[in-house]
């Protein structure tokens, strides 16, 4: 009990930027309680606590084994749209209900957790936490797609980096059989500002998924850049050393691509009927 007080009492560290049109925002904090902290307040739902928040949002039978649900990520424009990165709509992107990745240590996985539900035996559960999660876009804003892409080679030229944060979203190790992980990370440069989120999935020998979201604002438009990629593969049909599958970052540059979106969100004079239309939307 003593150690749940304590960390109820670790404080939120929060930063705040402004940098041309945008407000940037972090704040991080300790890892999601186990069970409710509050119940008398959360019995009446009158302020419930981060666990029955999650509990209460979600239909997982449960949560990865680390959940951070204080490390949000915020851009907010001028004009009052916004595409923020949290744990909690990237974990209702996550599947129940469809047929989840089927491979040979998934039912030893499973038995392994405790405490697990009747409901989950019944119901498919998708027990990797794949998510295809590209940030919460509120505000006024409007969405078009677009055959413009982001300039990595540009990204790579040497420029000042005026501003870096790297939050974990959710980890999980699937009971020592891989990683499942949701990161997000920002940098910011005196030209633009460059947005990666990232699902990175391993089930050990079995398979690798790489899910992609790259977010680019150059300070010269009004617009930013979105770009989804979904990248998998088995494995043996890689054919890469064993020490290569636990960077992504290398490891990405080898698996093939099964989907790409590619969009342009306009923040600056978007039409407020689109906004209103596109409204806290996860897409």
């Amino acid at each position: 009990m003593a150690d749940e007080v304590d960390i109820q009492r670790l404080p939120v560290n929060a930063n705040e930027n402004h940098f041309d049109n945008w407000t940037i925002k972090f704040t991080k904090s300790h890892i999601l309680h186990s069970q409710c902290s509050t119940a008398d307040k959360c019995a009446a739902r009158a302020e419930m606590c981060n666990f029955c928040i999650y509990a209460n949002s979600l239909e997982l039978p449960h949560l990865p084994e680390m959940v951070f649900p204080d490390n949000i990520l915020s851009l907010k424009h001028t004009n009052g749209g916004q595409i923020e990165f949290n744990a909690l709509d990237a974990l209702k992107k996550v599947s129940n209900g469809k047929l989840p990745l089927k491979v040979a240590c998934s039912d030893a996985w499973k038995e392994s957790r405790p405490a697990i539900l009747l409901e989950e035996k019944i119901k498919p559960f998708d027990w990797t936490f794949s998510t295809d999660y590209k940030g919460t876009l509120s505000g006024n804003y409007r969405i078009e797609t677009t055959e413009e892409r982001i300039n990595i080679e540009r990204l790579k030229e040497k420029e000042k980096i005026l501003y870096y944060e790297e939050l974990m979203l959710y980890e999980d190790e699937l009971h020592d059989n891989g990683i499942a992980s949701c990161v997000v990370k920002i940098r910011v440069m005196p030209s633009s500002f460059f947005v990666l989120l990232r699902f990175f999935l391993r089930v050990d020998n079995v398979m690798v998924r790489v899910n992609d979201t790259r977010v680019y604002h150059d300070f010269t438009t009004n617009y930013i850049l979105r770009e989804y990629t979904n990248k998998e593969s088995g494995v043996k049909e890689l054919h890469l050393p064993l020490p290569m599958f636990g960077d992504p970052n290398v490891l990405s540059q080898f698996m093939p691509l099964r989907e790409g979106l590619y969009e342009k969100i306009y923040f600056d004079n978007a039409s407020p009927s689109s906004s209103a239309q596109n409204a806290n939307s996860t897409k």
